[in-house]
């Protein structure tokens, strides 16, 4: 089991957010806000997951994994509320949250649905943050230097995505959760999460102005599918999540754990 502490981060959230936040590029910033936008919904599903999952459990099964339980919850509803905030200053530019009421929409679709099904999807929505936290953990110039409260937000919020990456999916398989239907939940997600993410980035653009800009393009070419491109870099790891023998322990966090350690001024420790 994953010892998860709750950290609370020390960064203010009361200012303002730049339009182009991030290095002063417009896609960059467009994406990382569409992902910010659904956080709030994503993550208080995720607990909800976790947590119902957790109550399926035979009592003697439990203590196995509480302590754990208790901080992803706590280390999601952190993330859940810091991103609420950012959220509130995109609305402020002027930018619209379809990504949330979406997810709204089919998050009512699985009311009554096994318990096991949520924690498929909950790992595999899990599994896209982990391999994208890694990713932006060995990247982290990539984010700039313009804003450095918001770069702090996103490189915490990676370290602790990479930190309990296991929790679900442990839970899926301590409820002997289907191999089959791991796999198909994760083909859906990746096609969900992908369009969403495009949708709503698309969107955030257009709203700002920058859509139809040459540089948009440019940026959008070398950010995704460049020498350091997310789309190049993450697509390898992405796959190993359909292999039958995967368990999201076998992939690399060490960035996580020198971020944390490196950066313990930047945040201070709730609990455990």
């Amino acid at each position: 089991m994953t010892d998860l502490a709750v950290r609370r981060l020390l960064v203010d959230m009361e200012r303002p957010i730049a339009r182009h936040w991030c290095a002063g590029d417009a896609f960059r910033s467009a994406l990382f806000n569409a992902l910010s936008m659904s956080f709030p919904v994503g993550e208080q599903f995720f607990i909800d997951s976790v947590r119902g999952g957790f109550k399926a459990l035979p009592p003697g099964e439990q203590a196995r994994f509480a302590a754990e339980v208790q901080g992803f919850v706590g280390q999601e509803a952190t993330h859940r509320r810091l991103h609420g905030l950012y959220n509130e200053h995109l609305g402020k530019l002027g930018l619209v949250n379809h990504w949330e009421q979406r997810a709204r929409e089919r998050l009512r679709l699985l009311e009554g649905v096994d318990i096991r099904h949520w924690l498929a999807i909950t790992a595999a929505n899990e599994h896209f943050t982990a391999i994208l936290a890694d990713f932006m953990l060995h990247n982290p110039d990539l984010l700039g230097d313009q804003d450095p409260r918001l770069a702090t937000l996103w490189l915490w919020h990676s370290a602790e995505e990479s930190e309990h990456k296991c929790t679900a999916f442990d839970l899926y398989k301590a409820l002997g959760g289907d191999e089959r239907w791991r796999r198909t939940w994760f083909r859906r997600v990746t096609f969900i999460f992908l369009t969403d993410a495009a949708r709503q980035t698309v969107d955030n653009l257009r709203r700002d102005g920058t859509l139809w800009s040459w540089s948009t393009w440019k940026s959008a070419a070398s950010y995704l599918f460049g020498r350091r491109g997310l789309v190049r870099l993450t697509f390898k790891p992405w796959k190993q999540y359909l292999r039958a023998d995967f368990h999201p322990a076998q992939q690399d966090s060490s960035a996580s754990d020198r971020w944390l350690r490196e950066h313990q001024d930047q945040y201070a420790l709730v609990g455990r």
